[in-house]
């Protein structure tokens, strides 16, 4: 079950699945910066009717915050494994695996990790070109110790994505269609995550409830630690809650497996 070679074969084949459209992959990465465009117009009006910044941004650092956000959206967030395990469940192609020395979930991750890597890289350069261009808009993390928090944040933010999109896709061993669940699931992501907005616009109360939540350490986080602006107590703070809710969805998620395993059924040959 532990066997490295077998996921990393798994990897592998995640790779060369999402590369098999190659031309279709690379032409919706692209034109995923669109929307980025309209962000900008927007936000540029709004800013061009306030003399002071709101929740301690100004244009240009809006703009350099929804460039993280769109980069790191791309290398963290799963894309539709959530309808593919829960097809696997309920058309029986798990089976293939339970008679196997194979974790099923080790499995899924292997492939999501190769296809969010691919990604990355197929919009790295386009995404370094922004950079670039907008090096002026960022304040990046004045030292090493910083760099190694946000490496390590980001990676926490990519595991708790994953066990929560995992978490909604084992619900299909007791529903028959869970698109319903993920797309009240993917509302309350895409604005408290800070997707749609940065979530110091929200009144402070707001931000003191959210900052118990999961939601914030899934995208918000790491961007504001990458924008060095998440220091001291703060920081540790945000570690610890992010900690914590990884380690609750992972749980969550092996808990809701094995219960899940126990009403599961296959038939036919």
């Amino acid at each position: 079950m532990w066997n490295l070679r077998v996921y990393l074969k798994a990897f592998d084949v995640g790779l060369q699945d999402t590369f098999v459209y190659r031309w279709n992959f690379f032409l919706r990465s692209l034109f995923e910066l669109l929307p980025l465009m309209g962000t900008v117009l927007i936000w540029g009006v709004v800013f061009d009717q306030r003399d002071k910044g709101v929740g301690g941004f100004d244009f240009r650092t809006v703009i350099a915050y929804f460039l993280l956000v769109l980069f790191l959206d791309g290398l963290v967030t799963p894309k539709d494994d959530e309808f593919r395990i829960a097809a696997d469940i309920r058309e029986g192609q798990i089976s293939a695996f339970l008679v196997k020395p194979i974790d099923y979930l080790l499995y899924r991750f292997s492939l999501f990790a190769s296809s969010r890597l691919l990604f990355t890289a197929m919009t790295l350069p386009v995404f370094l070109c922004l950079f670039v261009f907008t090096a002026s808009y960022f304040s990046w993390p004045s030292d090493s110790g910083l760099w190694l928090v946000a490496i390590w944040t980001t990676a926490m933010a990519a595991l708790l994505q994953f066990f929560i999109t995992i978490s909604i896709a084992l619900l299909a061993f007791w529903m028959l269609e869970i698109s319903t669940v993920v797309f009240i699931v993917y509302s309350f992501e895409y604005m408290l995550s800070g997707r749609m907005f940065p979530l110091a616009f929200m009144p402070e109360a707001v931000q003191k409830v959210l900052n118990w939540l999961p939601f914030p350490y899934e995208l918000y986080f790491p961007v504001s630690v990458l924008m060095n602006r998440v220091h001291g107590t703060d920081l540790w703070f945000g570690l610890g809650v992010q900690a914590f809710w990884v380690t609750a969805a992972g749980a969550a998620t092996q808990l809701m497996w094995r219960q899940g395993l126990r009403k599961y059924q296959a038939v036919g040959g």
